[in-house]
């Protein structure tokens, strides 16, 4: 086994793989750029070194530097979590040339799988079912556009060095092709460094269905049984499981061996995940599902793996690393119970996803002791650290384990409701609203489910009154300190005011009867600007209103503020026009991912104070609509 260990990640996988090292009495190395310096990895490790300036460019994704930094802190092995540079086939070649162990794949590997487009061939070549699509060299738009048409709509246009989500763009019909490939490849070349993409059928009712495998160096392959992630927002994913649900013996032995197939016909060592869509229409059948492609490294989701499994993979893959064999055989692997994980994102839902920034004054997830059912949090950050606009938005995990799903989704709906965050906006409230869907619920998923249920799942039914009804008492001075410093309104020879005018952060304006008793009691705590109350994991700061600062800026008023610095790529919408809610208004490119900003109602642009091309702070004021009158 290895002694020393240089994680070349950050955030929630780095603490993961130190969490793991630690237990195998593995020395850990961090590295960290000049935003990181003082993040949770930087803590956790037995030693840091810094390795450039915030912009990932200039830090996580240098080689050079990464390698400089094993040097200088003797690292006998480099792990490289995902994303970065856990798929760069150059750098893992670089790795072992230094005498460095790669915890990966070797590069052929990866070389292999990771162009969507060659992967597929290799793939039909060894008899893997792969999706009706194009994967020419011919990438002049009309070429495209022509073999769109060919497949028939919709298809999906996706980048050919992509990964989580990010360059891939679904089309409906010819009138948008032009705009999403263009679209598509502006996010691919900033992404990947590669524009290039490839055209997929796009399948109606499609399910993420992905198999864990593991290789050694002794020619040896398992599989660790599936995985659903069919739950996303923009090819994203939100809410992971496993097993998946609805799978039957035949089908998963089916999947499960093809999976095998394809790891074996590029020599696979080491953690990979093979990933298909399956046409959900009519239940999963061997016959409807296709590959998609393989990430040679491991995945986010991995915990829900682990957890029915009883396995660390992080484990497995050092061993392996080491020249030992896989520590089980295929027939001693088996499924106990059920896991669900929803990630959990600094992002807003009720402003189109846009992502959060800012300190994390508050971060208190739930207790498993707390009567939840086996609850586990990977995190990448705690109270008092501050999420950067430079990074993936994502803080860590929760994943719940249960004997049933029914039970793993309610204990995880559940983490989701309790779980407290602030000021930082997060995606908590709606991941419980997935979880406690009917429609979840009954195992009925797709990718499709949260664009069906977009409304309902990210403008919750809150008791907004009977919120500001409690804090009002909550902004009330202690007992004994008399009535006029209390919110009775007591006045001299006059009668007591019984109403006390509140706002709250999302510009929301209530009249409390402050004689009338509460009626409902929440969860929240205290902060210097007011207390936070808290219903069904979402939270609502309120205040006192004074008419010299109360209406800030906020889709509530019909102000939409840049939640942090970036770039208009698209401006699609002129003062003075009628737009109608959810249209939308302009674009903007902020942590590597372009973002739609969308009238919050029916009304006209007022004010459009910005153009495209333009980079704007945090704050700054986008665009302003009227809400239309009656």
């Amino acid at each position: 086994m290895i002694g020393s260990l240089l994680i070349a990640n950050r955030g929630e996988i780095a603490c993961r793989i130190i969490g793991t090292a630690r237990r195998l009495g593995i020395r850990t190395i961090a590295v960290y750029s000049e935003a990181d310096a003082n993040a949770r990895h930087v803590r956790l490790a037995d030693a840091a070194v810094a390795i450039g300036p915030a912009p990932a460019r200039e830090s996580y994704l240098v080689g050079e530097r990464i390698l400089a930094a094993a040097r200088e802190s003797g690292a006998e092995a480099i792990h490289p979590g995902y994303g970065f540079l856990s798929e760069n086939a150059d750098f893992a070649e670089a790795v072992v040339a230094a005498g460095l162990v790669w915890i990966g794949p070797d590069a052929a590997s990866i070389r292999a799988m990771g162009l969507k487009d060659a992967a597929k061939q290799r793939m039909i070549d060894a008899g893997v079912p792969v999706t009706p699509g194009y994967l020419g060299e011919d990438q002049s738009a009309e070429r495209l556009a022509a073999e769109a048409q060919a497949i028939g709509y919709p298809v999906l246009i996706k980048a050919v060095a992509g990964g989580g989500g990010k360059g891939m763009r679904r089309v409906d019909d010819a009138a948008q092709f032009a705009e999403l490939l263009q679209s598509c490849r502006r996010e691919a070349a900033s992404a990947f460094g590669d524009d290039r993409v490839l055209i997929e059928k796009y399948i109606a009712r499609p399910r993420h269905i992905e198999v864990q495998v593991f290789g050694d160096t002794h020619g040896d392959v398992v599989h660790l049984f599936e995985r659903d992630c069919s739950l996303q927002r923009r090819h994203q994913k939100v809410i992971e499981e496993a097993p998946a649900p609805g799978m039957d013996g035949d089908t998963r032995e089916a999947i499960c061996a093809a999976a095998v197939r394809a790891a074996k016909a590029v020599d696979y060592v080491g953690a990979g995940t093979i990933e298909f869509i399956a046409d959900g229409s009519d239940g999963l059948r061997a016959d409807r599902i296709w590959f998609m492609e393989m990430n040679t490294r491991l995945q986010v989701e991995h915990p829900v793996t682990e957890e029915i499994t009883g396995i660390d993979l992080v484990e497995w893959q050092l061993r392996v690393a080491s020249g030992e064999p896989l520590p089980l055989r295929q027939d001693e692997l088996a499924i106990g119970g059920w896991a669900i994980e929803a990630r959990l994102y600094a992002e807003d839902p009720a402003t189109g996803f846009l992502p959060s920034t800012g300190p994390l004054d508050v971060l208190r997830l739930p207790n498993p002791e707390a009567g939840l059912l086996d609850l586990r949090t990977d995190m990448g950050v705690e109270a008092g650290d501050r999420v950067s606009d430079q990074y993936d938005p994502m803080l860590g995990k929760l994943i719940a384990r249960g004997d049933t799903r029914e039970a793993a989704a309610e204990a995880l709906a559940t983490a989701c409701r309790l779980a407290q965050v602030w000021p930082v906006r997060t995606n908590l409230g709606f991941a419980a609203r997935c979880l406690s869907h009917p429609e979840f619920r009954s195992g009925a998923v797709d990718t499709g489910f949260i664009e069906r249920h977009l409304a309902e799942l990210t403008e919750p039914a809150l008791p907004l009154d009977a919120m500001a009804r409690w804090a009002a008492d909550e902004l009330a001075a202690p007992e004994g300190e008399g009535p006029w410093e209390r919110g009775s309104g007591f006045r001299l020879n006059a009668a007591p005011r019984r109403e006390v005018a509140l706002v709250d952060d999302r510009g929301g304006r209530y009249a409390v009867d402050l004689i009338a008793p509460a009626t409902q009691a929440f969860g929240g705590f205290d902060t210097d600007e007011g207390p936070v109350v808290q219903h069904d994991g979402e939270l609502r700061r309120f205040r006192r209103f004074r008419a010299e600062g109360a209406a800030g800026g906020g889709a509530a008023d019909g102000s939409l503020l840049a939640p942090m610095p970036g770039r208009v790529t698209a401006v699609d919408v002129a003062a003075g026009q009628a737009v109608a809610k959810g249209q939308r208004l302009l674009t903007l490119e902020a942590m590597k991912m372009e973002h739609g900003l969308v009238a919050p109602f029916d009304g006209t642009v007022a004010e459009l104070p910005t153009a495209a091309g333009a980079q704007v702070r945090e704050g700054a004021l986008l665009v302003r609509v009227e809400r239309e009158e009656g």
